[in-house]
């Protein structure tokens, strides 16, 4: 039997027990009550919030423009980028079966070599900037010497002296631009340099014209400095057996009969993979000669001076119908000459007019007017980007991203006129997307860089989910609907 002692023990250990359970359902009850509290509290506010966002989207209303056409968001009109771009099937091999047969010691060596060289090769310097040079740094000489050493000298032997340190200054500091003479090794290194980053680049300028105008239809193309008939290869995955006529001018005989053996799949036997191409050294001579498309992909940049180049896109814009394309390397330098064209073909009269269409810019611009970049302080190139696989050498499996500018112009009409409220910009840097809004920078038509934070209540639903679905050198539509927060768009990427 338990004791007396143990009994009341265990009546008290009962007791305790007891009480302990009492508070803990009283403080369970509150706490359900509390919580029960917060909660209400928590629908109130999201109650309120919602009204007050309903009552914000009322006093902004937004306006209803039909931009998409009927298109889902991440194909909006302005998307013209492309997803990573392969070289053609057949191109790709001929490519590779040549590079087998041949076998030029140290290929990927001196293709990344070349292709350096390249991307930092800049303009040659004009004759005239050249002597102002001298010039200057003449008199600022003569003014040192002067006071240096006195008027008691010898003036003819302080010239020479003067002359002649002018002369190894120029030497020291001045760029030597060189033409690059492409015989048979020279072709094969540029091929392997440059055949797979050069088509990435023309693909992403041809597409910008098939999505914008899609009842383009070219049956004819010329192509000049056509190298490795890259263009011809792009032209035909845009279009496909649309044309009858394809003229590829280059001076070099080795590059030609290079780009002859890629169409032939490297099999002289064989029929071209794409027909009615035809290779010439020189440009036809007639004026009245014209061609629906023409394109000067990376060849600008091959002639000596300022003059010369202008010529060229002059003799240019006589043989276009339709369309003119221009590429360069995404440089200062390659955005520099873009907008010499540009100049060019927009401000210089000719003295015999054979078509009087007027040149347009097409793309990228979404104005005539000065670029706004070249305000900036740095300038920074107005350059854009497409990514691609390049050919399977050693070293080379990851896909990479050619960098490059280009310029568009068009004797044609826009099919549609664009629709009041709406404006088209270019995206000009990397698309920032955070929670809820979207970082833009864009060129506008009114010819300002502009800094644009989209979000779906300022600026509608559909120009919000356009944005987040847009990159870099889309075209962005902006619906003018009320006054926002904006700034200068005070850097990019280069």
């Amino acid at each position: 039997m338990l004791s007396y002692r143990t009994v009341c023990f265990t009546k008290a250990w009962i007791k305790v027990v007891h009480l302990t359970a009492l508070k803990f359902i009283s403080d369970t009850e509150n706490m359900a009550s509390r919580s029960y509290g917060a909660c209400f509290l928590c629908h109130r506010a999201a109650a309120v919030n919602i009204m007050f966002r309903s009552v914000s989207s009322a006093a902004l209303p937004q306006p209803k423009v039909d931009f998409l056409k009927g298109e889902l968001h991440r194909k909006h009109p302005g998307v013209t980028n492309l997803k990573t771009v392969r070289l053609p099937e057949h191109l790709q091999l001929a490519a590779q079966s040549i590079i087998h047969r041949v076998r030029v010691p140290q290929l990927v060596e001196r293709s990344q070599k070349l292709t350096n060289f390249l991307w930092s090769r800049k303009r040659a310097v004009e004759d005239l900037m050249l002597r102002q040079k001298a010039v200057s740094m003449e008199k600022e000489l003569w003014e040192k010497a002067v006071q240096n050493i006195g008027r008691d000298v010898d003036e003819q032997l302080l010239g020479d002296r003067i002359r002649k340190k002018v002369l190894s200054e120029l030497r020291r500091t001045t760029y030597r631009w060189t033409p690059l003479k492409y015989d048979e090794e020279l072709s094969m290194v540029y091929m392997a340099a440059r055949l797979a980053g050069g088509y990435a680049a023309v693909r992403r300028a041809l597409n910008e014209i098939k999505k914008r105008d899609p009842s383009f239809a070219p049956q004819t193309l010329l192509d000049f400095g056509s190298g490795l008939g890259t263009v011809a290869w792009a032209s035909h995955s845009c279009w496909d057996d649309s044309f009858r006529e394809m003229v590829c001018v280059d001076s070099s005989a080795a590059m030609n009969v290079l780009a002859e053996q890629l169409l032939k799949g490297d099999d002289e036997r064989a029929q071209p993979h794409i027909k009615h191409v035809y290779f010439r050294q020189f440009l036809p001579v007639s004026p009245k000669v014209q061609f629906d498309l023409v394109v000067a992909a990376f060849t600008l940049s091959e002639l000596p001076n300022v003059n010369d180049r202008a010529d060229a896109v002059m003799t240019l814009w006589r043989k276009t119908n339709s369309y003119l394309v221009l590429v360069e390397n995404g440089t200062k330098e390659g955005h520099q000459m873009m907008l010499e064209a540009r100049d060019v073909l927009l401000t210089k009269q000719e003295k015999v007019v054979h078509d009087p269409r007027p040149a347009s810019v097409f793309a990228p611009c979404p104005h005539e007017m000065m670029c706004p970049k070249l305000a900036q302080k740095p300038v920074t190139p107005c350059n854009f980007h497409q990514r691609y696989h390049p050919l399977p050498l050693p070293g080379r499996h990851e896909c990479q991203t050619e960098k490059f500018s280009y310029l568009i112009l068009s004797r044609t009409e826009p099919a549609e006129p664009t629709p009041e409220g709406l404006d088209w910009g270019r995206l000009i840097a990397p698309v920032l997307c955070r929670t809820r809004h979207v970082h833009c920078h864009v060129c506008r038509s009114d010819g300002r860089l502009q800094h644009m934070v989209v979000t779906a209540r300022k600026h509608s639903r559909d120009m919000y989910r356009c944005a987040r679905n847009s990159e870099w050198g889309d075209q962005l539509p902006i619906v003018e609907n009320v006054k926002e927060e904006t700034k200068v768009h005070s850097d990019s990427e280069s």
